[in-house]
């Protein structure tokens, strides 16, 4: 289970509590708090949730370097073959792990399914968040044929060996799904629970999302038309 975070000091303690509620009986699992570069009393928070839960292993980046480097540093950290992940400003609803979890299938060895991702169908945010959301979901589907209704939910489940096989760029987050396929893997899509942000500040806007995003697109849409999977006889 793999956390990003960037000065959410208010929301570490509920939410450690709210992922051991979801997990404790129903998976083995380590928790990995990355700190990208905080300002706030987010490593304080973090080292006396430590004191409170065995489990969790944090990781500081002394400078902010992104919520993809966050996933990756911690994804690199993981012994896990299976990793989870959500959002660090408890909007995603750690009650649907399991969900997603049993989506991987008995054993988590569903064969050929290699990333299974939250479908935010009713988003609890503002409606400007709302409709950019959905116009760059649309625009991303209709342009890299992902096949995915919400690329850009935090809460995933994937398998840590694929991960570290994929491309690796700033804001490759978002295009997990369209990177997965062209992998030749699978994608599954679950509805799950989406809440108001209840402490903090987003560090997201249209500034540093929109314009970000529509150059990263096309930069996948070159890895793809690059792609070639050969067909192997052994």
């Amino acid at each position: 289970m793999i956390v990003p975070v960037k000065d959410e000091a208010e929301n570490i303690l509920p939410q450690i509590e709210e992922i051991h509620a979801a997990l404790d009986g129903h998976a083995d699992f380590e928790l990995i708090y990355v700190d990208d570069g905080s300002r706030d009393d987010t490593p304080a928070q973090l080292l006396r949730a430590g004191q409170r839960f065995p489990r969790l292993k944090v990781i500081r980046h002394r400078q902010a370097c992104g919520q993809s480097t966050a996933v990756a540093t911690g994804v690199r950290a993981a012994q896990h073959p299976w990793i989870a992940t959500l959002d660090g400003d408890r909007q995603n609803d750690p009650a649907d792990l399991p969900k997603l979890l049993a989506a991987v299938g008995p054993g988590q060895r569903t064969p050929g399914l290699n990333l299974v991702i939250g479908w935010r169908k009713a988003r609890n945010d503002s409606f400007v968040r709302k409709i950019s959301s959905r116009i760059a979901n649309g625009v991303r589907g209709g342009m890299l044929s992902d096949r995915t209704p919400d690329t850009g939910c935090g809460l995933k489940v994937f398998a840590r060996e694929v991960f570290m096989r994929l491309p690796f760029f700033d804001h490759m987050h978002r295009f997990l799904p369209a990177l997965v396929l062209r992998d030749g893997g699978t994608v599954q899509s679950v509805p799950v629970n989406h809440r108001a942000r209840p402490a903090g500040t987003s560090k997201y806007g249209i500034g540093n999302r929109l314009w970000v995003g529509i150059v990263d697109m096309f930069g996948v849409m070159w890895l793809n038309r690059r792609m070639k999977r050969p067909e192997v006889d052994i």
